[in-house]
Order: C-alpha cells, then structure tokens, then sequence
C-alpha cells in the first residue's frame, strides 16, 4: 500500500516506541528466521508424532503389531516437545523486538484464543506425558488409553492454527478495524491454505525423521518393533515424507503462495520461494529413486535428502520474511513518521516546562569514594523530593548529578543534605575561578 493513502484507508497507523533496537536489525532478522526454523522443526516432530501414534494405535485394535509401533513412536513425542518450547523463546523474542506494535496488536485483537495458547498447550503436554507413561496399566482399556493420545492430538492441532491466524494478521494492518476476535481474522485469506500447508509438513519431517530413526544400526528393529520387516516399516515414513512433500509441492505451496496479496510479492521473495521449491523436487527425485530400489540399498540417499530439504527450508524461510518485509514497509514508514512528529512535539513541550520551571542541573563532587552505601544514602535522601527529576552518578569521576527545578530547590540545600549525610563535597568557588560544582543548563531531553 502506498504510504500516502494508508491513512486515508482508514488503516490504524499507532505510535512505535523510539527505543534503539538491542542489536542490528539485519542480526535480529537472521536471529528470527534460523531460530523459527529451528522451533519449528521439533514443533513438526511433536505434532506429526502425536498424530501418527494415534493412527498407529487405532489400528492397533485390530492388529497388535501396530500397538507397539505406536508406543515407539509416543517414545519420541515429548522429546522432541521440551525441544520445541525452549527452542521457542528466540523467535518470539526476536519478532517481539522487531514488529513490537504489530505483534501485540494482532494479539489484542485475536484476545482469548491467544491468552489461551498457554493453558491449551500445557493440557496437551499433561496428555502426552500420561499417555506415554500409563500404556502399561491401560492395557486392557485401550479405547480410554487412544481418547487421551485423541485429546492431545486436537489441543495440538488447534494451537498452531492460533499461532498462524495471529502471526498472519500482523502482516495486514489495514485489516486491523475489520477484525471482530478470533475467527473473523481466522477466516483472512491466506490463514487455512497457510495451516493445511504446515500439516503436510509436519507428516513429511516426522516421516523423514523417524526413518532416520528406525534406520540406525544401533535402534533393534526386529527387536522393539517383532512382526514387522525392516524395509516394510522404513518404506511406510519415507512413503509418507515423499507423498506430503509432493503433496506441499504441487498443491498446496501454490495454493499458499496465490492466496497472499501480490502486491506485497516481489522478485526477491517469489525467487527464494521458487528456488526452495526446485531444491526440494531434487530431494524428492533421490528420495524417489530410494523408493523404488531394494530394501538393502533404502536409504542410501537419506543424508542427501536432508540435506537439500534443509535448504530448501531455509529458502522457504527466507522467502516468507522477503515477503514480511514488504508487505509492512509502507505501515511502518508511515508509523516512523509519526513516531518522528511525536518526538519534536515532545521537545518542545520539555523545553517549553525547562524555560517555565527553570530546570537545570548541578554536579557535585564528592571526596569520599561513592561507594553502594553512599549512593543509597543519596538517593534515600532526594527520593521524595518533587523538585529533583534526575539523579546520576559518574563513578568514575565521583560525582553526583542532579536534574532539578532551581525555583522550588535552591543549590544550597542539595549541599545541605548531602553534608547531613557526612559526606564532604567540593561547594562552588567564587566567581571567575575554577569551580569542581558547578551548574548548567540540562540537556535537551526527549519525553517519550
């Protein structure tokens, strides 16, 4: 959207905060798209896991084989859980420095269905953890044991659809005063093709990841998993990684990238895009051509296969924060300017209050070293005094400095105090000689 007719639209164009970010914002970028594909991988794992036990343990009811294919799988589900959360904190604190007022503003007016991420996943995660440890006494009770996996499993699949109606919502802020909760920005255009997408992908890793899993020489398959051959049951993940993929490949990636607004598309995004989909295809030709060999050579292109998938989810990435970019641009363009007009309203409100109220400041020097003790005498002393409105210390010179208004604090009662406390100052020297205390006009100073 051009910049000129954001306001006319009637898009809400709030105030950012005029804070200095804590890093480069090329660092914080990369910082956001490594770690959220980080984050995201073991959310896949988790979700996929969780699903793909359920299937395996209803068809368990019939053949018993299953039922412990299943309880395998479980083994691997609250893992790759603690992973996911603490992997979490990275990107969320990055996009929260980042897009600070379009991240909260999403989240404002999605309200409880975002409040309500936590207890969610936290009923989840109970379910997993008694799923996973009461298999034994559910034994003979097996449908009860499947509705507590079956619980997870729909917690698990609401809670990223939550995450995704948020996250999207943040990009169009011109759809900000049309929003009505939750579900009104649920139903945005790219939010559903977005969130099947993402399901696809959490079959296509979890089947990827448990055929490297069950693959590994040390892993006993005969053993943990009696009535299954080995090729039977790594041809079922690496089927399952392949079908998924070419399933992203050839309807649903199309169908997420043609529901996004393209004005906001460039060459740039729509390149990542596209060279993250044909590094992917080449994965699915070697994971093809796994396939269709005998079971002895399965696999023999596995370290390949993830490798280039690894690539091309960093495209994908890249692509979708390319995107991000410039679809905020012209709303935050317009944000800094208005930010910018704040920021001079602001000073001349502060100097217009230091010509009406005579705010100076005065640096004292102490001749005792300011120690804790000292310092939290000072402050101690001036802390309910409405006439001092800044109070430093430069330790290394060992000096106070107070900001205050000379009409209701005359220099010579700051002296006071101070020599109350039994600390010894250097008081100002007459006229034309050198002076240790001395005052000065503040400082310009910004009121945010």
């Amino acid at each position: 959207m051009n910049p000129a007719l954001i306001l006319l639209s009637g898009t809400p164009v709030p105030r950012d905060i005029p804070l200095p970010l804590p890093l480069p914002e090329w660092l914080l970028v990369a910082l956001l798209v490594v770690s959220f594909l980080l984050h995201i991988l073991f959310v896949n794992l988790m979700l996929g896991g969780s699903v793909l036990t359920l299937w395996a343990e209803i068809k368990g009811l019939a053949d018993t084989r299953y039922d412990r294919l299943a309880q395998e799988i479980a083994q691997t589900i609250t893992v790759n859980k603690s992973l996911a959360v603490v992997l979490g904190v990275a990107p969320l604190l990055s996009i929260n420095v980042l897009y600070t007022v379009h991240f909260y503003s999403a989240n404002a007016l999605t309200g409880d269905f975002w409040v309500g991420i936590v207890p969610l996943v936290m009923a989840a995660f109970l379910l997993l953890y008694a799923h996973k440890y009461a298999w034994d006494k559910f034994a003979g009770r097996k449908k009860q044991h499947i509705a507590l996996v079956a619980a997870a499993v729909v917690l698990l699949l609401f809670v990223p659809l939550i995450f995704l109606t948020n996250v999207n919502l943040m990009h169009f802020p011109e759809e900000w005063g049309r929003v009505s909760g939750f579900f009104s920005a649920m139903f945005l255009a790219n939010v559903l093709p977005r969130y099947l997408h993402f399901l696809a992908a959490s079959l296509a890793v979890t089947g990827l990841f448990l055929f490297g899993y069950m693959r590994r020489a040390g892993y006993g398959l005969g053993e943990k998993l009696p009535g299954f051959g080995r090729g039977e049951v790594l041809r079922k993940w690496y089927g399952l990684a392949f079908w998924t993929t070419v399933l992203q490949l050839l309807v649903l990636g199309p169908l997420n990238l043609l529901t996004l607004p393209w004005n906001s598309v460039t060459w740039d995004s729509a390149g990542l895009l596209l060279a993250g989909a044909g590094v992917a295809l080449a994965a699915m030709a070697l994971l093809w051509l796994d396939l269709r060999g005998p079971d002895e050579f399965l696999g023999r292109n596995f370290g390949w296969v993830a490798l280039a998938l690894t690539i091309a989810v960093l495209f994908m990435g890249s692509g979708r924060q390319a995107y991000r970019a410039v679809t905020l641009a012209p709303h935050r363009a317009e944000m800094a300017a208005r930010t910018e007009r704040q920021i001079q309203l602001s000073r001349a409100a502060w100097q217009d209050y230091e010509r009406q109220m005579g705010v100076t400041a005065l640096e004292v020097a102490v001749v005792e070293k300011l120690g804790w003790y000292a310092r939290r005498q000072i402050v101690r002393a001036f802390q309910f005094e409405g006439a001092v409105i800044d109070l430093t210390f430069d330790l290394d010179a060992n000096t106070v400095r107070f900001t205050y208004e000379e009409a209701n604090l005359p220099a010579e009662r700051i002296f006071e105090r101070l020599e109350e406390l039994n600390l010894r100052v250097v008081r100002p020297v007459p006229s034309g000689e050198e002076t240790t205390a001395k005052t000065e006009p503040v400082p310009k100073a910004v009121i945010p």
